[in-house]
């Protein structure tokens, strides 16, 4: 394993050399990266969805290259190289586990996450980050990620319902509000409106302890899965969708629920 690792890091160096380097691995950046880096997380995501491990390792292995680019790039600029980042992941593990390495007793998982997130707090206090429960959320995450941990973390001081029903009524209220502003209000209020129906709905699925992302992960495939039969179908008339009207879809589409797809 150590001579695997050892070779990867060799080559990003051979590839980032300044003379005799890959061109377009020498032109990266921090920045330019970052959409790669973002695409090859969403790929293993993929990988694990299909459950094909196959492809999840090499999903796996183009995710820690970007990790060992990143990491040279850093080096080349002298903040720190892939040895520091390792150091410094091993720390946190060992530091974020006291239940384990400190002689604290945790019971189960749920007592396990809350002692996380206490040591989370106490790192982002020593950096010097404000005492807001809000901070170290970071605003890249998809909005959807980003709004169930925003309401996570404002439920930890008792901000929040206590069950479910309470936040599906706020669903309602939302929803009449986005009503109103689609009668009366500019397109300004009907986003605003969306926005907090779409918020409202990230807090009530916390609530049903459902991720907001897998559920809307899975609505997308089963919207592609039924599209798909209407299209297929329409194929076998010689046809595609822009040939046929929104009724003989629907009627298509009612057709894919009823075979479960």
């Amino acid at each position: 394993m150590s001579r695997a690792m050892d070779a990867l890091l060799a080559l990003m160096r051979r590839l980032r050399d300044p003379v005799t380097g890959c061109p377009w691995d020498r032109e990266q950046t921090f920045a330019s990266l970052l959409r790669h880096t973002l695409e090859e997380a969403y790929e293993v995501a993929d990988a694990v969805e299909r459950e094909n491990f196959a492809d999840l390792a090499g999903e796996l292995g183009d995710l820690l290259f970007q990790v060992v680019f990143h990491a040279q790039i850093a080096a080349e600029l002298g903040h720190f190289d892939f040895e520091d980042l390792a150091m410094q992941l091993h720390a946190k593990l060992v530091r974020r586990h006291p239940h384990l390495f400190g002689g604290d007793e945790v019971t189960d998982a749920a007592a396990q996450e809350v002692a996380w997130e206490q040591v989370k707090a106490a790192e982002r206090a020593a950096d010097g980050q404000s005492a807001s429960e809000l901070d170290g959320i970071p605003l890249a995450l998809p909005a959807l990620v980003r709004a169930a941990k925003l309401q996570k973390r404002a439920s930890r001081v008792g901000f929040d319902w206590s069950s479910a029903p309470p936040v599906l009524d706020k669903v309602r209220e939302e929803l009449g509000e986005l009503a109103e502003a689609m009668a009366i209000g500019t397109v300004q209020d009907q986003a605003e409106e969306l926005g907090d129906l779409i918020f409202a709905l990230v807090n009530l699925a916390r609530h049903l302890r459902i991720d907001p992302e897998d559920a809307m992960r899975a609505a997308n495939a089963k919207f592609e899965r039924r599209f798909r039969y209407v299209e297929s179908a329409l194929a076998r008339s010689g046809r595609g969708p822009a040939e046929a009207n929104l009724a003989e879809m629907d009627g298509l589409w009612d057709e894919a629920k009823r075979l479960g797809m």
